[in-house]
Parts: structure tokens; sequence; C-alpha cells
């Protein structure tokens, strides 16, 4: 059986350069916003746009689990996705729950996907930094490595509408 392999690279907080040191510290920040009376596990996210400007995100949770959205993808929605606007280059994410965690928190399949969306949108990857609590890193410099047999819009264009079909 053959097995994938991607690069990563392990950190701290304050190994990174200053500017991810803002945008990790705003995904901190963004944890307090969190929405997460089921699991109290809050999380916060920070996408980081190519002219500095950096936007964020939390959990919200609902009774109806399905109906929550992550911090990434709460992140990501507020990104204007138009050609004439600065492309993300970088998203973090972290949380705060209520045991003290060591462990980077790694972005679900759905939001992978999200990311990677946004990544083959603008054509330019993503790096994808994802935090503890207490500082440990894992970051990727393209999300393209966190999803390695992802669904994209190729496969969209190859498939036909069912005859009949007013779509």
């Amino acid at each position: 059986m053959e097995q994938f392999q991607f690069p990563f690279q392990q950190s701290l907080k304050n190994q990174l350069t200053a500017q991810m040191q803002q945008v990790v510290t705003a995904a901190e920040a963004a944890t307090e916003q969190a929405y997460a009376p089921y699991s109290r596990f809050k999380v916060g996210a920070a996408v980081l746009l190519e002219d500095g400007k950096i936007l964020t995100g939390a959990n919200h949770e609902n009774a109806s689990f399905p109906a929550g959205i992550c911090a990434e993808r709460a992140a990501l929605a507020t990104v204007n996705m138009h050609e004439e606007h600065p492309k993300v280059k970088a998203i973090a994410v972290t949380y705060k729950g209520e045991e003290a965690n060591e462990t980077p928190l790694s972005p679900c399949g759905i939001c992978r996907q999200t990311i990677l969306e946004v990544q083959q949108w603008q054509g330019s990857p993503i790096a994808v930094y994802m935090c503890s609590p207490n500082g440990n890193i894992i970051y990727v410099e393209d999300a393209s490595s966190l999803l390695p047999f992802y669904f994209g819009s190729k496969a969209l264009a190859e498939a036909t509408p069912p005859v009949n079909s007013p779509f």
C-alpha cells in the first residue's frame, strides 16, 4: 500500500514572525467570541490577507449540531472573493477547552475543504497554522497538504446532469 506524506513544521508561537504572532493572537482573542454552550470547546480562527489585514471568526454551536459553524469557515466567510481584493496568505486556528491541552488543533474535514476551495479560487497557497492554547504550533505552507484527495471544481466540470434535469 502506498503512503502519503506531506511537509509540515513544528514551532512555538514566540518563534514565529511578528506578523504571524499577531495572527495567532487574533485567533486566540476570537475564542472569546465563540458560542459553545454544549461542548464548551471554544475555537477561534484568524485569516491573514496579503495586504496585512486580519479577519477573525469563532465557532457557533447549535442544538441541532449540523447547523453549527466552525471558526475557520466563519472567518473565511468574511473574505471578499473578488479578483480585485487581497488574497488569503494564511489562517491560524486555536482553541480553549475546559482542560489545558498541548495538542495543536487541526481543521475538520469541511474546513479543510473550504480552505482549499479559497486556495484554488485565488491560485496561490494558503498556509495553515494549527495552534494549541500553550503555544505549540504545527503548520503547513499549502492547504492541499491537509486534504490530499480533495473534491474540487474539476470534478464538477466533468459531471454531466441527468437527462431531463432542470439543472
